[in-house]
């Protein structure tokens, strides 16, 4: 009988002994119930709690003392390295083959024990209220998604303010310092100004050592960085994420609702432009205990924001190396190729997602950047002067296979190569096609490709081909417009007559001295 329909029977003894029978006996007889149940109901109109008796437990009991070491044990081992409830019961069934006890068995002893012993601790809260523009809490979490047809983890950026509880997510492939730096950009001009204090975890983009209490060391970059835009920063104590409840939340949150399932994105950029649009969708919410949207608090809020900095911060990590002889400098354990003379020092700036390089105040190439260690990133550009003396190394180079890899050597191009070989020879021919390739400098790489095809689908193997296919474009002169010469008819005389010339025609020749 379940606690309901006992507190109507309770109700029905109780009437029934005071306005009907009048006797204990009577009554339960009339209900069918023991006369315990009737004084019960006569004592108080609800039901007393259930006792229930212990039961024994022999599976258990045979374990119980193993059982309760184990957990005695952890007491001074490392709050992360205890042992669970699972693990237990696996050790269980190593040490005692015999015995036979269910995890669920172990796992309710374990929650009792752990409860008794203090080892669960469940702690209290004090609730907090936020002033507009005053705190917004920042975290890394990971996800992940479909990229250009990849299961890929990527690494997320998040910034909550707790006024408004608006949200912004940016997502990249590397939580490095140039990202972190660049998303607070972003999530800058997301809210419309600067909070006067970020809350942190301890990310090693801010923070290079922990010291006592809640003093940080932090790195030489980000104290730069939050000089430029006039925000305090504050750092959660290690192992203490309930400090940063606000950005928690919102991670879980966001996760389930934006992420699920797992999305399709061509690039970091679809990605980005999708992590966006969940962030202005969730701007309709009403969090619990208010009447405003976010959208309505958050643009409350703009007016209380530091304002942010007239030029932003140079994200841009700058190093100054050597080009090595394989035309290369080394950047952060990667090689990237630049067309400059071997042994030159150029300038190399590594941004979130591309390195460039800088030589004499002009920007000579541009990589994508690569986050993996000791590999070569090689731009096939680059080497098109040396290869015009060297045009045996074009078959088997590296830089072509990149291209190759990359999309960026087509079909085309091996079918036009062939035919100059075919022309000129093995020599000339790749000289030939290296001066195709050189094309793509004065006219672009896109429109030298479809000047490739379609000197390739005519039969020309030539490289002024190519050139006359590029520039035939300009060649083309429009036709003149015409001119309304009404206006010019006063100008109009009659056409001279030559009758008179047709005199000397007709007469005799002129009789002369020499």
């Amino acid at each position: 009988m379940d606690w309901k329909a006992k507190v109507d029977l309770f109700e029905q003894l109780r009437r029934e002994h005071e306005f009907g029978v009048g006797t204990i006996a009577g009554v339960a007889a009339k209900f069918g119930v023991h006369r315990r149940m009737v004084r019960q109901a006569l004592a108080n109109a609800l039901p007393p709690p259930r006792q229930y008796r212990q039961r024994a437990k022999p599976k258990l009991d045979a374990v119980l003392a193993f059982i309760d070491g184990v957990l005695e044990e952890d007491r001074r081992a490392p709050r992360k390295q205890r042992h669970t409830a699972r693990r237990l019961h696996r050790r269980l069934l190593t040490a005692f083959p015999g015995v036979v006890v269910a995890e669920s068995t172990v796992r309710n002893h374990v929650r009792e024990r752990k409860r008794a012993m203090g080892l669960v601790l469940r702690e209290t809260f004090v609730p907090q209220s936020y002033a507009l523009g005053q705190e917004a809490q920042v975290d890394w979490y990971e996800a992940w998604v479909d990229l250009g047809g990849d299961r890929t983890k990527v690494q997320v950026f998040a910034m909550r303010s707790m006024a408004s509880g608006a949200a912004f997510h940016r997502g990249y492939l590397h939580a490095t310092q140039q990202a972190f730096l660049e998303a607070h950009e972003a999530a800058f001009d997301y809210f419309g100004g600067v909070f006067r204090l970020l809350r942190y975890d301890n990310l090693t983009s801010a923070v290079r050592k922990i010291l006592r209490g809640h003093r940080r060391e932090e790195t030489v970059r980000f104290v730069a960085f939050r000089s430029h835009w006039r925000f305090a920063a504050e750092f959660c104590t290690p192992g203490e994420g309930h400090e940063k409840g606000g950005i928690e939340g919102e991670v879980g949150y966001f996760r389930r609702n934006h992420l699920v399932p797992v999305p399709v994105v061509t690039d970091l950029d679809a990605l980005n432009a999708l992590l966006l649009a969940g962030c202005r969708a969730d701007e309709a919410r009403v969090l619990d205990g208010r009447r405003e949207a976010v959208s309505a608090v958050m643009a409350m809020e703009r007016e209380h924001l530091l304002r942010p900095a007239a030029e932003g911060f140079n994200l841009a990590d700058v190093v100054f190396p050597v080009v090595d002889k394989l035309g290369c400098v080394t950047v952060k354990t990667n090689a990237y190729s630049v067309p400059a003379p071997a042994g030159s020092r150029v300038e190399a700036r590594v941004h979130p997602l591309h390195v460039e390089i800088w030589q004499g105040g002009r920007r000579v190439a541009r990589h994508e950047r690569c986050h993996g260690r000791r590999q070569q990133v090689l731009d096939l550009e680059h080497y098109l002067d040396v290869l015009g003396h060297k045009p045996g190394a074009l078959a088997g180079s590296r830089p072509l296979e990149q291209w190759r890899q990359a999309g960026r050597w087509l079909a085309c191009h091996d079918e036009l190569w062939a035919r100059l070989q075919a022309r000129h020879g093995k020599q000339d021919g790749t000289r030939a096609m290296v001066a195709v390739l050189m094309l793509g400098r004065e006219f672009g790489e896109e429109r030298l490709r479809v000047a490739i095809a379609t000197a390739v689908s005519l039969g020309a193997c030539d490289v002024a081909a190519v050139r006359y296919l590029l520039a035939e474009a300009g060649l083309h002169k429009t036709a003149p417009a015409a001119v309304d010469v009404g206006a010019l008819a006063r100008y109009d005389r009659p056409m001279p007559s030559v009758a008179d010339y047709d005199m000397l025609l007709h007469s005799s020749p002129c009789a002369g001295t020499a």
